[in-house]
């Protein structure tokens, strides 16, 4: 029911997955009149693979998390993350208030242990072709040493589902290389980081995210939020600037004409649409937030990384990953370290 656009977007792009993917069962959340009317609308329905689950409230782009949570008790929101709970789906996925959506799913599904807070992950392109997973982009604005650690830990737990590393690298973002820059926490979780069993690389600046300089970049929300806005509204000036360039210049629009099989690949490496779908990691369940203004391509994405999420193990791969990180930090004889590989994660 949620994002700009709402069942417009969702149940188009949900049908669609569904035809692409015979293997998976859809349970759509929401007001049952309207989500039957969009379905009726459309052609080729896999009814005996989707399922509509009533939900008698709606949890609106204004509602305060008090509001979501307290008041709202029969909201679509609740009752998908209770699906997971409850064993009936293995993710749930939304596009509406990211707030509420992230403390109605922390307080049905309770986070893991180890996990003090969960955090939002995405993958941003970068220009070695792979992608940079990136945490906490804006669940936790005020962020412990200790937290920056845990992030690092589901990060590069995410990073070998998403990008298939066998043992991510880990940085921390920062002002500069250097040890002694940063505020007090970065460089307490500087410390951290370097003593766990993460393969820890050091602190990172904002160009390596788009180097690919490691495989994990972990920071604060606050930071991570507005590095996130920045790198959506560049890859939306690149692209207006090209199309104006090529209405308003002949010249340009014949060299368009011969490059366009570049032009066409660089344009689909920089549509943030095809990264839409951020994992919120440390809870007890997969759970991803699609961007409110998806459409049903970039909202079709956000399926498919929890198909990805469930698929490859994610939930366990992060458990056992925790589990490991706990276990070497509390160990004398290792002293804090010991890589973290394949057999673990």
């Amino acid at each position: 029911m949620g994002g700009d656009a709402g069942l417009p977007v969702t149940v188009p792009a949900a049908l669609e997955f569904a035809r692409t993917r015979p293997d998976t069962h859809l349970v759509l959340v929401g007001l049952s009149d309207a989500i039957n009317a969009c379905l009726d609308a459309q052609r080729d329905v896999p009814r005996e693979r989707i399922e509509v689950l009533h939900a008698a409230e709606v949890v609106t782009m204004d509602d305060s998390v008090e509001v979501a949570l307290r008041r709202k008790k029969e909201s679509s929101m609740r009752l998908a993350a209770q699906s997971v709970k409850d064993g009936r789906a293995d993710a749930c996925i939304s596009a509406g208030n990211t707030g509420a959506w992230m403390a109605i799913s922390r307080y049905v599904l309770k986070t893991l242990d180890g996990i003090d807070r969960p955090a939002i992950a995405t993958s941003i392109p970068n220009q070695t072709g792979g992608a940079t997973t990136m945490l906490d982009l804006g669940a936790n604005v005020d962020c412990t040493a200790e937290h920056l650690l845990q992030f690092g830990i589901m990060g590069a737990a995410l990073a070998q589902v998403t990008e298939q590393r066998e043992r991510p690298s880990v940085g921390l973002l920062n002002i500069g290389e250097e040890v002694i820059k940063g505020n007090d926490v970065v460089k307490q979780a500087a410390e951290l980081l370097r003593a766990s069993p993460l393969n820890f690389y050091g602190n990172v600046e904002g160009d390596d995210i788009f180097k690919g300089t490691v495989d994990v970049i972990v920071c604060d929300g606050f930071v991570g939020n507005v590095v996130l806005k920045s790198v959506e509204g560049l890859a939306k000036m690149l692209g207006s600037m090209i199309r104006e360039e090529f209405q308003r210049n002949a010249y340009t629009l014949l060299s368009g004409a011969i490059a366009k099989p570049v032009l066409n690949k660089f344009r689909q490496r920089v549509d943030n649409r095809r990264y839409n779908g951020a994992a919120l990691l440390g809870l007890r369940g997969v759970v991803i937030k699609s961007h409110g203004s998806a459409d049903a391509y970039a909202f079709g994405f956000a399926l498919q990384r929890a198909h990805e999420a469930v698929a490859s193990g994610l939930l366990a791969r992060t458990t056992a990953s925790i589990a490991q990180m706990t276990a070497a930090r509390n160990d004398p004889a290792t002293d804090g370290a010991g890589p973290i590989g394949e057999s673990s994660l």
